[in-house]
């Protein structure tokens, strides 16, 4: 891939240079260089700051989200084109920019034969036909390349049967149908978005016999109840009756051929009719105005009260319709799915900063390009910021102002919403590159969900700075107050060591950060704006996914005026600048600490006596947090009083390796088998009850009433020696370099 040659030539360069300031340094008694010992200017930092411009912000969403843009079509491509473009521009421009293009395995609804949900009669004459595009309420949503709402990996069938529902299609919904005595088998479900994830109803459906599944958004986890076509968009920022939830029903992230192999042309790849992780059983989203004539008219017990919604009417469970409905009594639901597999080629753009003194140690900041059509909020307002903090950084650069002491590695990944493919395969190719040089990855998908406060996702590591950076800088609108303090009171917990601070949710798997946290041990950040849950309930911005999802939607109703958008701009920037360009790497790592005293805490209060049955000692899991503790403070010491000296470069950069390699600490490859590349011991999903390490929590819930000394209680132990194991790395990765 060029960026890696190209990157790697500079990086030879600066680092002969880099050396020879060393050596010299050594050779000159008056002191370290102090090119070498380059810190974070706060002028350059409060510029950046200030020069970041709101209505530019604006215009890139405007020029980004004009069009359609699903991954692999003319209209990605084009903006490829435009963000090369952008980083070449000889005024503002970066070091270098390339694109680098992977083949890769995405899912398409037919054009021929679009699909198609009816209800029909006994002898198949068609009585209801849902809507196969929504309603074209502004002139975006009619265009030929907006394409048709589809369950993207669902194979193509012809199911028909009885209509159940099936609230959220969690294996318990499931279960709570068949305890009803509700006869599954050959069944169509119909299913509402949260609660599991999209794939994982297809996967639960079809494992008690039902023969398809369609997906709706109930305006009850939208909209807050409201559904009529004045209530919502254009008229408020609502979901309309027609809106359709696009989205990917893979199981898992990355080409769905070339599991942790890039998806370059010459890769081995799986057979597609045995690759897992496809939904096993054909499935179709639809629009809540076509899911109330279907629920509506369901015959069958009521269903239980945290499954009803907002329709206006009980909803029932089914099988089959009322006799004195809108449908005769013996009609069925039958679904048409023409969905076909592509080989397409898909893009990433990467644009260089070179470091100054660490050219080889790199901070990268990342979003993906693809939507599934305009996609003003998801995801283009985090490339529109991207562009902009892009532009102030290249013109500093090109004037000779500034030059980050560590390189920047500025990305648009592909293909993210099909499962995060660009980002996945750029991890594959430079496995080994990216876990030795990365410093930290950070990731700006949705800039602004809504315009009240700023929401971080991120490991405990970056905390700390981005506590500094948000505490520097005016939340829009807000008078005094900072970010950080708006972002206080809006979302905080009460921390054991700060008291109460803003709440740093941990990462899950919902964007580009997956790869970097769970496959290569990065220590990650997401930043956004998003809205007061004290206000609403909706699960995320109601226009998510569908063709409503427009640059006018933002104007009008998301962030007016686009402060919120520049307002993450400054934070994200601030947070870039603290990573590349501090002295001492920013991240605190004593703040694991509290979060492994919380796991520990769990696991003795809601573990300890169902593990005592069966001998197993929670002892070493105790001193291994110890350890870890112990290990954390000992390094801040030390950090302390380097600081207060005269550091050495070498010293420095080793106290910095330190911090860097901290998370690569807790990667196990073999500590979830039954996933695909989750490694991190620490933050893979967790299907037990219990907020404690998730292998742990998992192996628990899989054993509990099984029979003393069985396998599972094995997998307990041996899941519990891999938590210790981990943590006792990890302390011994933070204790001073020379200590064996």
């Amino acid at each position: 891939m060029q960026w890696a040659k190209v990157l790697g030539v500079v990086v030879g360069a600066a680092a002969v240079l880099a050396l020879g300031i060393i050596l010299g340094h050594f050779a000159i008694p008056k002191g370290a260089d102090p090119v070498v010992l380059q810190d974070l200017d706060l002028e350059i930092l409060n510029s950046v700051i200030g020069q970041l411009e709101a209505s530019r912000i604006q215009e890139n969403l405007r020029e980004l989200s004009r069009e359609p843009h699903l991954a692999s079509t003319p209209q990605d491509e084009a903006l490829v084109q435009l963000l090369l473009q952008r980083w070449r521009d000889p005024e503002s421009g970066l070091d270098a920019a390339e694109a680098s293009t992977y083949e890769v395995l995405l899912s398409f609804p037919s054009q021929e034969q679009p699909n198609r949900v009816v209800v029909v009669n006994s002898t198949g004459t068609v009585l209801f036909s849902c809507r196969r595009t929504e309603e074209n309420l502004t002139g975006e949503q009619g265009g030929p390349d907006v394409v048709p709402p589809y369950a993207a990996y669902a194979p193509p069938g012809t199911p028909q049967g009885h209509l159940v529902y099936a609230n959220r299609g969690s294996e318990e919904d499931f279960k709570e149908l068949r305890t009803q005595g509700i006869e599954l088998n050959g069944t169509i479900a119909l299913t509402r978005y949260g609660g599991v994830g999209r794939g994982a109803k297809a996967v639960n459906a079809a494992s008690y016999g039902v023969a398809g599944l369609l997906v709706y958004t109930d305006p009850a986890d939208i909209n807050d109840g409201q559904s009529l076509p004045n209530e919502t968009f254009p008229y408020s920022w609502k979901l309309p009756p027609s809106g359709v939830e696009r989205g990917s029903y893979f199981a898992y992230f990355g080409d769905p051929l070339t599991p942790y192999l890039p998806a370059t042309h010459s890769s081995f790849r799986l057979d597609p009719a045995s690759a897992p992780g496809f939904p096993p059983i054909p499935s179709q989203p639809i629009g809540f105005e076509d899911a109330k004539v279907l629920l509506c008219n369901l015959k069958g017990n009521l269903a239980p009260v945290t499954w009803q919604g907002a329709l206006g009417c009980d909803y029932r469970l089914g099988p089959g319709f009322q006799a004195d409905g809108d449908f005769q009594a013996d009609s069925q639901v039958n679904m048409s799915v023409y969905n076909r597999l592509e080989l397409r080629n898909s893009s990433n753009v990467l644009g260089i900063i070179r470091g100054a003194v660490e050219p080889d140690r790199y901070v990268l900041y990342g979003n993906h390009r693809d939507s599934w059509v305009h996609g003003a909020v998801d995801p283009s307002s985090g490339t529109a910021v991207l562009l902009e903090l892009s532009r102030v950084l290249g013109t500093l650069l090109k004037k000779g102002t500034w030059r980050p002491r560590r390189s920047i590695v500025l990305a648009s990944w592909g293909a993210e919403e099909f499962g995060l493919i660009g980002s996945t395969e750029f991890t594959e190719e430079f496995f080994s590159k990216l876990q030795e040089r990365t410093v930290a990855y950070i990731n700006v998908d949705i800039s602004v969900f809504a315009n009240a406060t700023l929401r971080v996702h991120g490991t405990p590591p970056v905390q700390s700075v981005i506590f500094s950076s948000t505490k520097q800088i005016p939340a829009p609108g807000l008078g005094g107050l900072t970010i950080y303090g708006n972002w206080i009171r809006h979302l905080n917990r009460s921390s054991s060591v700060y008291g109460v601070v803003p709440r740093l949710t941990p990462l899950g798997a919902g964007s580009d950060y997956a790869p970097f946290l769970h496959f290569l041990g990065i220590s990650s950040i997401d930043i956004a704006y998003t809205y007061d849950t004290s206000k609403t309930s909706a699960r995320i911005y109601p226009t998510y996914h569908t063709a409503f999802d427009t640059f006018d939607y933002v104007q009008k109703f998301v962030d007016p005026g686009f402060g919120c958008h520049r307002a993450v701009g400054q934070t994200a920037g601030s947070v870039l600048l603290r990573l590349s360009d501090s002295l001492f790497l920013p991240l605190n790592v004593s703040d694991y600490s509290e979060t492994l005293r919380s796991f520990l805490q769990a696991a003795q209060q809601d573990l300890r006596a169902l593990l005592e049955q069966h001998n197993i000692d929670l002892g070493p899991l105790v001193s291994a947090v110890e350890k870890f503790e112990e290990a954390a403070a000992a390094l801040n010491q030390r950090m302390l009083a380097l600081k207060e000296g005269s550091p050495d470069p070498l010293q420095v950069r080793m106290f910095n390796d330190q911090l860097m390699l901290l998370e690569r600490a807790f990667l196990n490859p073999r500590a979830f088998p039954e996933e695909r590349y989750y490694s991190h011991v620490l933050w893979a999903p967790r299907t037990g009850g219990v907020a404690t390490f998730p292998g742990l929590a998992n192996a628990c819930s899989r054993a509990n009433n099984t029979a003393p000394g069985s396998a599972a209680w094995a997998e307990v132990q041996q899941q519990l020696s891999i938590v210790v194991t981990a943590l006792e790395g990890a302390a011994a990765t933070l204790r001073p370099v020379a200590d064996l």
